[in-house]
């Protein structure tokens, strides 16, 4: 009996199949460099090269890895002003204001959140001058936006994310 398309693992933020201890491993590393060889890729995690491409393979054909991507300095490519933006926007909006977002420039990240605020929008720009026309002529200019809140981000870094955990377990 097949369950209804939104009540489906997939549609409710979980694998197709079950990730074990070696896919949660294999996309660890493949985090850390994407350009990893399968022949050091199978070396590091103790498997063969056929078993390391028909794991990675599934994952690719599952839509657990959606693609193979650079991390980039943001300040050496020339975007030293980072900020998250929240919007509060009218209800019912919310296509009329993510097509707007994903015109822009300098936009890192939309989330939809449910929250004080409906939005929040990670801005990645070269300076002030042009964070500002972002955020005042842009942002504000979108009818259904009620709302801005700009908060500068003043330092980050890369937390270890959740893969290679295991799920349902907490670390301290």
């Amino acid at each position: 009996m097949s369950r209804p398309p939104s009540l489906s693992p997939a549609a409710a933020g979980r694998s197709v199949r079950p990730l074990d201890a070696t896919d949660r491993q294999i996309l660890s590393e493949l985090i850390k460099d994407a350009r990893m060889s399968m022949r050091s890729l199978a070396e590091r995690l103790h498997i063969s090269r056929a078993s390391a491409y028909a794991r990675v393979g599934r994952l690719v054909t599952d839509g657990v890895i959606t693609g193979f991507s650079a991390r980039i300095a943001h300040e050496r490519a020339g975007l030293g002003t980072s900020a998250y933006v929240s919007l509060t926007i009218e209800q019912n909006s919310w296509r009329e204001v993510s097509a707007h977002l994903g015109r822009l420039p300098y936009v890192e990240h939309v989330s939809r959140l449910g929250a004080d605020f409906d939005v929040l929008v990670l801005v990645r720009a070269p300076d002030n001058a042009a964070m500002r026309v972002l955020v005042v002529d842009s942002n504000q200019a979108i009818p259904s936006v009620r709302s801005t809140r700009t908060m500068p981000d003043l330092y980050e870094f890369a937390g270890p994310g959740a893969v290679g955990r295991s799920p349902g377990r907490r670390e301290a």
